[in-house]
């Protein structure tokens, strides 16, 4: 015997679906099941549900899906309940029942975009960083240099700008004036230090007049003993390379030089062309046709072949070598300043040619990371900074052209750097 009324889909007191708190929706009490599918006029009532699927002698009643408001269980027929909003419903807002357009979820687009643009930028880094770094020739080896003096505090750097005319053609040699002799020797000599008081660059004309003290061969392994030659600077390097100049150099200063950096010709010119050439302000014209120099007073943009020119002048100054260091000085501060700019650092169509201009000339020492490069690129454009100061080395006199350091001045300045003071000495 079926123990529901006929008429009725369910237990009286069990759903709620209607307003208020009884038991069933309005509609649902005014309204017989009707089969959807019965013709017009169709007003039979559905058959008795058989005993086993009574839900009062444990049959399981199929799972109802939610769809707008609490919709009943689509079995075919029509229950008379009234529903309401649902999908389509007109609010076109989203009521966290599923009806309407859900609101954009701003808030989580933006924190993912941010977080792949981040991942973009940190792999990008990160692959530039060993793109660069296996780039770096580390070619100078400082622990073949004896009798080194204590290392002081913070950094001294050993830059050296060569002649060498590595990967040029006859016509880039015809065109950057630098002639074509065999091998390569020093153009210019700098120790830059960087400390806690502000950088400090100082020059060292290669006609400085220095002791050549007992060495180890870089190739050939065999110790030469000191025999009080004395002969000028450039002609250390171009004796026995870069370990035999920072065996001189530490030997006559007593500094110790952390790292050795060298840059030839074409790198040099090549640099200045990536970044799009340097601005400089020449306070006096001057003409050199061994260098190629041909320069107007007053504001300018040196391209490659120009800035060469520039650095490398000598005939045309009074005091030659002195008047170069100056002129090298100011134009690789200038440089540094304007190569470290959001415009090259973050336009890769600039600072990837810029970092490969540079790196594929550039010679360092072995123990040279791309960290301690870049501390050095920032330290030289530091220079022309509040702290920073840049001077030559001070010199006393001459002797047989060779220039002579004042010793006092030389002994007070390296006490200076060795304890990372603030530099009061002044040069020439």
């Amino acid at each position: 015997m079926n123990e529901w009324p006929n008429g009725w889909s369910g237990d009286q007191n069990g759903n709620r679906y209607g307003r208020g708190s009884s038991g069933d929706p309005e509609g649902a009490r005014a309204m017989p099941q009707v089969r959807r599918d019965a013709g017009p006029g169709y007003q039979r009532p559905e058959p008795p549900m058989p005993p086993s699927m009574s839900p009062r002698r444990g049959a399981t009643v199929p799972p109802q899906q939610s769809q707008g408001y609490d919709d009943a269980y689509d079995d075919g027929c029509n229950t008379g309940q009234v529903y309401g909003g649902g999908r389509g419903g007109g609010g076109g807002y989203d009521d966290g029942y599923g009806g309407g357009r859900p609101r954009p979820q701003w808030g989580r687009r933006i924190k993912r975009t941010l977080i792949a643009l981040v991942a973009v930028l940190l792999v990008a880094s990160v692959a530039t960083y060993f793109w660069a770094d296996g780039k770096l020739r580390r070619q100078v080896d400082l622990s073949k240099v004896i009798e080194r003096p204590e290392e002081g505090d913070g950094t001294n750097y050993l830059i050296v700008g060569s002649d060498s005319r590595e990967g040029m053609s006859a016509e880039d040699k015809k065109k950057l004036h630098t002639g074509s002799a065999e091998g390569k020797r020093t153009d210019s000599m700098m120790i830059l230090h960087d400390g806690s008081n502000g950088p400090t660059l100082i020059s060292l004309p290669r006609d400085s007049d220095v002791e050549i003290p007992s060495f180890v061969g870089s190739d050939s392994g065999k110790k030469y003993p000191g025999t009080g030659r004395h002969t000028k600077l450039n002609a250390a390097y171009a004796e026995d390379g870069p370990e035999l100049l920072v065996r001189t150099v530490e030997y006559n200063t007593k500094l110790h030089i952390d790292h050795y950096v060298e840059i030839g010709f074409a790198g040099f010119a090549n640099i200045v062309d990536a970044i799009g050439g340097v601005e400089m302000d020449i306070p006096k014209a001057f003409k050199d046709k061994d260098s190629g120099a041909d320069f107007k007073a007053g504001k300018q943009t040196l391209d490659g072949q120009q800035a060469l020119a520039f650095v490398r002048t000598r005939h045309a100054f009074a005091t030659q070598d002195l008047e170069r260091t100056k002129n090298q000085q100011k134009f690789l501060a200038t440089l540094a300043s304007q190569t470290a700019t959001p415009g090259t650092v973050l336009n890769p169509f600039k600072l990837y040619p810029t970092m490969s201009a540079g790196l594929d000339t550039l010679i360092v020492d072995k123990d040279m990371s791309l960290w301690d490069l870049g501390q050095m690129f920032f330290a030289m454009k530091d220079v022309t900074g509040g702290d920073g100061k840049s001077m030559n080395m001070p010199v006393s006199g001459s002797n047989g052209g060779n220039l002579v350091w004042d010793k006092a001045k030389l002994q007070q300045l390296v006490g200076q750097l060795k304890n990372d003071e603030k530099v009061t000495v002044s040069g020439d």
